[in-house]
């Protein structure tokens, strides 16, 4: 069958929607975070990052040591771990990294932080070869919120960054995820594996060994009354909303009376929202 020139080059430009061309690698010096994006592949710069700073993280110092030792020897050019960031929701687990990356950057070292999203876990094969392509640079791969479900193929993707695959990580990147879940999955549907399964040991390997995968395990666990308050006053010291203790300790616990919660993310919405009623922009 013959085909004319226009027909050939509308069968060129279906074939390049199907299979696009691979991506091209931004300009890594231009910021310091990129949000990876799909159809079509690229990593979107981001001009500011949301987070907040590391003294302000109260009540998690030993998670907050840890990770910050571990991501200055990877900066460093050092050995260092894949982490999970696991535990009660609120409490810190996405700022930490955030927190911990600047950090770094403050202590003079390159290094990028890369945000991917869980649904787009299947493409991540082609955006570590855009990573591995700069060598010069050193990457923290970033994934918040990472789970799975019954029927949730993704993580097999996820296992060619931590340990898998022929090629492995690279060098230059580092992985860490945060989760609610300490095996990445609901408690309830590994049971309901292990009780369903003919040969209960192996239902669920697949899927928990996911997380025994990360060298570096941090837990996250609900803060006491003291340190919530406690929390608060470090915002209120230092964005310098001035407020009495026996003002701050009755509003306060009223708001977590209201939410039903005491976490990191409730003590900040309660001092954005003291904040602006004492007319101080954060």
């Amino acid at each position: 069958m013959d085909f004319t020139a226009e027909e050939l080059d509308r069968i060129a430009a279906a074939l390049e929607r199907i299979a696009p061309a691979p991506a091209a690698a931004p300009d890594f010096k231009a910021a310091e975070a990129f949000v990876w994006h799909t159809a079509p592949d690229h990593l979107a710069p981001v001009a500011r990052v949301n987070r907040v700073a590391l003294p302000l993280l109260l009540g998690i110092d030993r998670a907050r040591d840890t990770l910050l030792k571990n991501t200055l020897q990877f900066a460093r050019g050092v050995p260092a771990n894949n982490a999970l960031l696991w535990g009660a929701r609120g409490m810190g687990k996405s700022s930490l990294v955030k927190a911990v990356h600047a950090e770094v950057r403050a202590q003079g070292e390159d290094l990028k932080i890369v945000e991917l999203q869980r649904e787009d876990l299947p493409s991540i094969q082609r955006l570590l070869a855009l990573l591995r392509a700069a060598p010069r640079h050193r990457f923290l791969l970033f994934c918040d919120d990472l789970s799975f479900s019954h029927d949730d193929q993704h993580y097999k993707s996820l296992k060619a960054v931590l340990d898998g695959g022929i090629e492995g990580r690279p060098d230059n990147v580092l992985f860490y995820a945060t989760s609610n879940r300490r095996h990445l999955m609901p408690r309830d549907m590994i049971e309901n594996e292990r009780s369903s399964a003919i040969t209960p040991s192996e239902a669920v390997e697949e899927k928990v060994s996911l997380s025994d995968r990360f060298g570096l395990w941090l837990g996250f666990h609900p803060c006491s009354q003291d340190e919530y308050l406690a929390m608060i006053r470090g915002y209120c010291d230092a964005y310098g909303v001035t407020i009495d203790d026996a003002t701050l300790r009755a509003e306060a616990i009223e708001w977590q009376a209201t939410r039903g919660a005491r976490s990191g993310r409730v003590a900040w919405q309660y001092f954005t929202d003291l904040a602006g009623r004492r007319g101080v922009t954060l």
